[in-house]
């Protein structure tokens, strides 16, 4: 699998999305999922209600451009109406490899008329994938209970759509079991990416057992 870290391979809770984490996971190979909010009329990194200690959206762009433009990231949108100045700093700092998700779907409407890279969502409470044929990839989330399995990983790779799992230690639950059902599905994940708060763990038990 292909491991990306949530909010940047962080150590402590201060460390999420701030630039140490997002260093520390670039530096070590990982791509990494991050928040991108509005402020003052510009672009920032903050997961929760942005105020004016929030790094900007193109000091995060600076630091991964230093390290592998490769490595995946996926940008949780968290306001909307942000398509115009997305759009201008991925241009600028020739970012590609990225996606866009979990905006309201009015606003995916409109990122969809951007030509930007988005992914639709699928969950326990989001069963039909909204937008889905428009959408590059999806983003499978697991709120409650393990339902992710090789039918539902095959049905949209067979729809040639890119897939991102959220690990279930973001919502505080045990992993490892959700882990070794992946891991037991073989070649057919090689593709496929796993968020997690735990990358170097998830390295060691995907690529090193």
């Amino acid at each position: 699998m292909i491991v990306l870290s949530h909010r940047g391979y962080w150590k402590t809770a201060d460390e999420k999305n701030t630039p140490v984490a997002f260093h520390r996971s670039f530096s070590l190979g990982f791509g990494t999922e991050t928040d991108i909010r509005d402020y003052n009329g510009d672009l920032v990194i903050s997961h929760d209600i942005a105020n004016a200690n929030c790094i900007k959206f193109t000091e995060f762009l600076e630091i991964y451009s230093q390290y592998d433009k490769s490595l995946p990231l996926a940008l949780n949108i968290k306001a909307d109406g942000l398509q115009a100045l997305l759009k201008s700093y991925l241009e600028q700092y020739n970012i590609t490899s990225y996606f866009l998700f979990d905006m309201s779907v009015p606003d995916h409407i409109q990122y969809t008329k951007t030509n930007l890279t988005t992914f639709t969502r699928q969950s326990e409470y989001e069963i039909e994938c909204p937008l889905y044929d428009e959408s590059a990839g999806v983003w499978l989330d697991e709120f409650k209970g393990h339902w992710i399995d090789e039918a539902v990983i095959s049905q949209h790779q067979l729809n040639n759509k890119q897939i991102c799992i959220v690990s279930p230690d973001l919502h505080k639950r045990a992993y490892t079991h959700e882990w070794e059902n992946y891991k037991h599905m073989g070649e057919q994940m090689n593709t496929v990416m796993l968020c997690t708060d735990y990358p170097e763990e998830a390295k060691t038990f995907f690529h090193e057992n």
